[in-house]
């Protein structure tokens, strides 16, 4: 899967908050993602997102 900025990916494990969708702020070897319920800002490993992604939507 190609990831970008913008795109909004969808992972396995719900955030607390409830919301399972998350925005790409940041691409390398690491993502910074941010939660699109709460707006809680996260560092995860390429790796990590890549094996955890349910669905990915790009941006329009």
């Amino acid at each position: 899967m190609e990831y970008e900025v913008g795109d909004i990916v969808k992972l396995k494990k719900k955030h607390p908050c409830g919301s399972s969708e998350w925005e790409i702020l940041r691409v390398g070897a690491d993502f910074r993602l941010k939660c699109m319920g709460c707006g809680h800002q996260i560092m995860i490993a390429r790796k990590l997102v890549e094996k955890n992604t349910k669905d990915l939507k790009k941006k329009p």
